[in-house]
């Protein structure tokens, strides 16, 4: 059974958003691409690629950081905070863009947070804080930022130590977090040559067992509250087929949402990864369709039952969908029109 869209026309449709989102599910949703860019030259650039791909897309498929902790000459924190901050105030309107500042334990850190923010509270989406080792950071970072006079931003933090991983649960739970990515240099690093170099590669981060660990364990956590666990980067740049293998292994194995981007030429295997197929999305327009048309009660696709509970994953499907800049039929894309992606809060 396969219920027409036009049947039940003329009543009032809730917005699947408001109907299949919640506790149980993730509430927020961000671009599966997040850029670093530190230098200069490579902000700026960064922010024109990020309009250029807006305008192709039609929506906003990648947020930009601008790095503070990795782009700041040492002994010149301030001088790169400022800049940040001016780039961040200026940045096109729609624009999606952030800043790492230093770690809560940095001297640095309480400069970068109120020039930057104080800057540009108004055009961030939000701000990452490298190194969170536990919950007591995440409380010191949210009062610097209340200080600076911007307990509206979300907060994003970057796992980095073995310690930090096993409180990951703690660290997911705080509501002004909304991600959480995973730094693996440093949690390479941070065993003491107990686990080798090639555990950083492409292929090594994906078979050792302490790093897979690792990364499970932060996207438990992210998926139990409701939050995008962020997979770590690949610096083999200028391998494409690396880029995406890993992108699609962290997609589809580790359940990873969002990955980083350290280089253009990264973006775009990012996104063809995490995007679901064009058979996906249509299967999923056809089974939320009838389920609008029976007002959201159990339904038989191809003969299959589907209620509630899977409607919430193909509402997520045609999400990812629209946020990776996938075709949507135009029997759905009605769902995602300005007002409704913008106006429509779950429930």
């Amino acid at each position: 059974m396969q219920a027409s869209p036009a049947a039940g026309a003329g009543l009032v449709r809730a917005h699947p958003r408001a109907l299949l989102l919640g506790a149980q599910a993730q509430t927020g949703f961000l671009p599966v691409c997040d850029h670093y860019s530190g230098v200069e030259a490579r902000m700026r650039k960064s922010l024109q690629m990020q309009a250029e791909l807006t305008q192709e897309f039609g929506t906003c498929v990648l947020d930009v950081t601008l790095d503070c902790e990795d782009g700041a000459p040492v002994g010149k924190e301030a001088e790169h905070a400022r800049l940040v901050g001016e780039l961040a105030a200026n940045a096109p309107s729609g624009a999606r863009v952030a800043a790492r500042v230093h770690a809560v334990e940095h001297p640095a850190f309480l400069n970068d947070v109120a020039t930057i923010v104080g800057t540009a509270a108004h055009r961030l989406c939000h701000v990452m804080v490298p190194k969170v080792e536990s919950l007591d950071d995440v409380l010191a970072a949210e009062r610097a930022m209340e200080r600076a006079g911007a307990s509206h931003l979300d907060l994003h933090v970057l796992i980095e130590s073995p310690l930090a991983v096993e409180r990951a649960f703690d660290i997911a739970s705080h509501p002004r977090v909304k991600s959480i990515s995973f730094g693996l240099m440093d949690f390479v690093s941070a065993h003491g040559g107990a686990i080798p170099a090639s555990a950083m590669t492409s292929q090594g981060q994906f078979s050792h067992p302490l790093v897979v660990r690792a990364k499970l364990a932060i996207a438990a956590a992210c998926h139990a509250y409701g939050k995008v666990p962020s997979h770590c980067v690949v610096t083999e740049f200028t391998d494409a087929s690396a880029m995406q293998a890993a992108a699609t292994r962290a997609a589809q194995e580790l359940g990873y949402t969002r990955m980083w981007s350290i280089h253009p030429s990264q973006v775009l295997p990012i996104l063809r990864a995490f995007a679901p197929s064009l058979t996906e999305v249509e299967t999923a327009a056809h089974i939320l369709l009838a389920a609008d048309a029976a007002q959201w009660a159990p339904i038989s696709h191809d003969g299959v039952l589907h209620d509630r509970a899977s409607y919430r994953f193909y509402w997520q499907l045609l999400e990812r969908a629209f946020r990776t800049g996938v075709a949507l039929p135009p029997t759905v894309s009605h769902w995602f029109d300005a007002q409704a992606s913008t106006t429509i809060s779950p429930a």
